[in-house]
């Protein structure tokens, strides 16, 4: 079949969006700042909107469909990604009664060769999340299948094929996107008449699933998956990105030209796709990055603050030495025009970024401080710097360590650190013959070990107290102790596997417990989202379900020094000041920024001795995402990189920072 004319959806697209969308959006744009995007574009303010814009759009059409005597056929995509939007079709199942009886569905792909049963299969994925929880009829599922025999797979993916045809179509395809830009498993040099197949996997495709086969080497090579042009043949594409980390692709998918190495290009050509991102995926699309460039703006402080700052990067110039002559020649003479003479606006944003400095001096002193860390390291990487001037301008300081971070650890640390406990106990009058026992039991079992079993509890165990031992560690190391520490291990991650739980009321009740302990008047939280599993994504939700109970109206932003104080219980006190930080994968820019904290040389290095203490995490990490580099070696670039960029501003040279959002 063809690609279908666009019907209403593009017009019950962004009515929803109107709806939905927070008026700050980026999404309400001009048509010349979308000038500029080759496929419809919707940004929404975060992950939990996108998937409640794209489920209601699939119950639409699954409704639709049944009213007219059809079942809706679905194509369907696994990853992180729609997590979200199956969430929300089973909460519309259980709570609207949301039927899927008369819905038929296609998955995009599946690894080659892959067991159906295996905790690395699409086919479990898609039970696990979705299926299980609905009415689906299981002969109305369709997902390309991991066994078939190599000789066999062209007829079975020509009957994949034929399957679809015979429905009359693909009704509505949900699509994630890789970042080489693969829809599918399609693949950079994936054709645009390319049909369900066998395909090769990229090198960048196999890295990025590494961490969920627990290592590249086992990652299979192949995989089956709907061709370039299956996928175009659905009547309606939805294709969705969330995390800085896709900001890139997305820009280029979205503005670039077709190109046959970006697979998701291809679909600027489709007449009913949209895409769905939230603001950090967005990030680099010229509306938001530049918009200046394309179209009158509103110079609000903030984009005067990054209009400048661009173009101080843009000529190599420090800000103080823009001319009129440089705002002319990039599209800004009307914020000059705004401000009088370059002058002032130069002076403007020179004064606006130096006060965004804030030394030692200018931080907190004598408060309580709780650090929310969600992996056992993430203290260190992120704010190591900040915690150790923290700790000398005699806060009270606690450090809540919210997963153990066990899944992180290789299994040759577990055989390093029980070979010194046997070693320890082998006089029976230190209870030799029981360590003894453990350990035959832990090697029996490390022994018959598969790439991706779950491991028994005893070495869950140990793998949780190597990291807590290296976390006591490092809190050591920036003048902290054991009793800083406070390990939470919330239910949500205590899965054994790469893939967690969700949030649940367990895991906000730990954090608000300690919310109400601690009471603190500063709390700092992982704002860095782009981890491989989104483990920093779900503890701040658990984080800020508990804020939301304590506070539930909470003022963000940062408080006036000085006219702060908790009362003793913190139901009805003034909630806590939120700052975000990041450094084990992102940072934030300098013009995002609401405090840059300066570190020196050898607070630096104090820093990455801290890190060091992770030993488990040190010279080859289990899940490093694209970044070949040690996190240390991530940090000291990082922070030397936001301290260079305000030299090249012309601001004060510092040797380091580390940079902070007041949420």
């Amino acid at each position: 079949m063809t690609s279908g004319t666009r019907h209403d959806a593009g017009d019950a697209l962004k009515a929803r969006e109107a709806a939905l969308v927070a008026p700050r959006g980026p999404s309400h744009a001009s048509g010349a700042l979308i000038a500029l995007e080759r496929i419809p574009t919707v940004v929404v303010n975060d992950h939990e909107e996108l998937a409640l814009l794209v489920a209601r759009r699939i119950a639409t059409i699954i409704r639709e469909r049944n009213a007219e005597g059809r079942p809706a056929v679905l194509g369907l995509a696994t990853g992180s990604t729609p997590i979200g939007v199956y969430r929300e079709l089973i909460r519309m199942h259980r709570e609207e009664g949301l039927s899927f009886k008369q819905v038929v569905t296609f998955n995009l792909d599946e690894y080659f060769p892959m067991g159906r049963e295996s905790i690395h299969s699409y086919h479990r994925f898609m039970w696990e999340n979705l299926f299980s929880h609905v009415d689906a009829v299981a002969a109305q599922v369709h997902i390309p299948d991991g066994t078939v025999p190599r000789d066999e797979l062209d007829a079975w993916c020509a009957a994949y094929e034929q399957a679809i045809r015979d429905l009359g179509g693909v009704d509505i395809q949900i699509l994630g996107i890789g970042k080489t830009g693969h829809i599918g498993f399609n693949e950079p040099g994936s054709g645009e008449k390319s049909r369900t197949r066998l395909v090769h996997l990229d090198a960048v495709t196999r890295r990025d699933a590494a961490a969920d086969f627990f290592g590249e080497e086992y990652v299979p090579r192949e995989a089956v998956t709907m061709g370039v042009a299956t996928i175009l043949d659905a009547r309606e594409i939805v294709i969705l990105a969330t995390g800085e980390h896709k900001s890139s692709i997305v820009r280029r998918a979205v503005e670039g030209q077709v190109d046959l190495e970006v697979a998701a290009t291809f679909l600027q050509r489709h007449q009913n796709t949209t895409f769905f991102v939230d603001a950090a995926a967005a990030a680099e699309l010229t509306r938001v990055a530049t918009p200046w460039l394309l179209d009158e703006v509103d110079w609000t402080p903030l984009r005067t603050l990054q209009a400048v700052t661009w173009l101080s990067r843009k000529t190599s110039k420090a800000i103080l030495k823009l001319t009129q002559a440089d705002y002319a020649e990039h599209q800004l003479s009307s914020l000059v025009a705004r401000h009088g003479t370059p002058g002032a606006v130069n002076g403007l944003v020179f004064n606006q970024l130096g006060a965004k400095i804030r030394g030692k001096s200018k931080l907190p002193h004598g408060r309580r401080i709780l650090c929310f860390s969600p992996h056992p390291d993430d203290d260190v990487i992120s704010m190591g710097g900040i915690l150790r001037k923290l700790t000398e301008n005699g806060n009270d300081i606690t450090v809540a360590y919210m997963t153990s971070g066990n899944i992180a650890v290789f299994d040759h640390d577990v055989r390093r650190h029980l070979d010194f406990l046997l070693r320890l106990h082998r006089d029976d009058a230190l209870g030799g013959a029981e360590v003894d026992a453990f350990g035959q039991k832990v090697y029996a079992f490390l022994a018959a070990k598969q790439p991706g079993d779950v491991d028994i509890p005893e070495v869950q165990d140990i793998k949780r107290i190597i990291r807590e031992a290296e976390a006591v560690s490092g809190l050591e190391t920036v003048g902290l102790g054991v009793g800083n520490g406070r390990f939470l291990n919330l239910p949500f991650y205590q899965t054994g596997k790469v893939k967690k739980d969700s949030i649940g009321p367990a895991d906000v009740a730990i954090v608000r417990a300690i919310l109400e302990a601690a009471k603190p008047e500063f709390i700092f939280v992982a704002g860095d989202l782009s981890d491989p599993h989104g483990t920093h994504r779900m503890c701040k939700e658990a984080i800020d379900a508990a804020l939301g109970e304590l506070w539930p109206d909470r003022v963000r932003g940062p408080h006036v020094e000085g006219d702060r104080r908790l009362a003793d219980v913190p139901s009805g006190s003034q909630a806590p000041e939120v700052w975000l930080y990041r450094g084990a994968w992102q940072e934030w820019p300098v013009t995002e920024a609401t405090w840059l904290v300066p570190l020196a040389q050898e607070e630096l290095r104090l820093k990455i001795q801290a890190i060091f203490k992770h030993q488990s995490q040190k010279d080859s990490a289990p899940f490093p995402g694209q970044d070949d580099r040690e996190f240390w070696q991530r940090v000291e670039q990082r922070n030397k990189d936001t301290a260079t960029i305000l030299d090249q501003l012309g601001l004060a040279e510092y040797f380091a920072m580390e940079a902070y959002v007041v949420d």
